[in-house]
């Protein structure tokens, strides 16, 4: 195994490459195409093509000893993923507590996350085969059990199939990587199958939730109702609040609330009930009891 320092030597002479007097030039050509390396030191190979054995084989885990990136594969390309920052990280981790509660009740699905992978095959006619994959790394990936791929091996790195839903944290430190998410990804996994496609904004611009249409290989947004509930069709009984998906309430307070009690936390919403209950008639009794003694003295 190359030393840290090797290693940081050939990323230097990757992103280096094509450089003269300081400056980048004309994007190298691999067969036949442009590749681009990118200018972030954090993720140095992002643009190289590589064939998807080379992905499996050495970009999909752990590139690097010294760096801690992730890449995706599309249809040749290295693309790496994005760092979060705070208010999307908290609006992910608020979402995939709720998806753990729904399943945890409904166990009709298996969830993927930490970085692994699934495949996509792509009908496109502007390539010689007439189609093109990639390997996304969804921020949630919903697999039902009903999914004809198999999944749950403990010896499985990445899902071979296609997920059910998808769940994609928007990544916007640049206009090329929240276009990725709201337009390409948007795009692509419609063509590829994913029956639902929803994507987490903070800031709200880009905050979309869409099925498959039944007729063709496009998304239809899904509207929340006149309580302002988004209701998925794949999940049955897997509801929200739109607003909620910025206020974040706690598990108790999403418990006692009709719109999630079904799934988050079952049954606690009626324990609660029965100990107020129970609490006013021992109110009642004390307060009787009370009434009683006076009557008495």
């Amino acid at each position: 195994m190359e030393s840290n320092e090797v290693m940081r030597d050939s990323h230097r002479e990757q992103t280096n490459i094509g450089q003269d007097n300081g400056r980048r030039s004309s994007p190298r050509q691999k067969n036949g195409r442009r590749e681009h390396l990118s200018k972030n030191e954090f993720a140095p190979d992002d643009g190289r093509y590589v064939t998807l054995e080379e992905y499996w084989a050495k970009w999909y885990e752990n590139p690097y000893p010294d760096i801690d990136v992730s890449y995706e594969w599309n249809n040749g390309r290295l693309e790496a993923k994005p760092l979060p920052n705070r208010p999307q990280l908290n609006l992910y981790n608020w979402f995939l507590d709720l998806l753990r509660r729904y399943l945890e009740t409904n166990k009709i699905a298996d969830l993927i996350n930490l970085e692994t992978g699934f495949v996509l095959t792509i009908a496109d006619p502007e390539e010689p085969s007439g189609q093109r994959g990639a390997v996304r790394k969804p921020d949630i990936g919903v697999i039902l059990n009903s999914n004809p791929v198999s999944w749950g091996r403990i010896d499985q790195r990445h899902f071979a199939g296609v997920c059910d839903m998808v769940v994609e944290a928007l990544s916007d430190s640049t206009q090329a990587e929240a276009e990725r998410d709201t337009e390409e990804k948007k795009r692509d996994y419609a063509l590829a199958g994913v029956k639902e496609y929803y994507i987490l904004d903070p800031n709200g611009d880009h905050m979309r939730f869409y099925r498959l249409a039944p007729t063709a290989a496009l998304y239809e947004e899904i509207h929340a109702d006149n309580e302002q509930v988004v209701h998925s069709e794949l999940l049955p009984g897997f509801q929200f609040r739109h607003q909620d998906l910025w206020r974040q309430p706690e598990l108790a307070e999403l418990a006692l609330d009709d719109t999630y009690a079904g799934y988050v936390i079952p049954g606690y919403q009626a324990a609660v009930t029965a100990q107020r209950v129970a609490e006013e008639r021992a109110q009642a009794l004390e307060a009787e009891l009370a009434r009683l003694r006076q009557k008495d003295s």
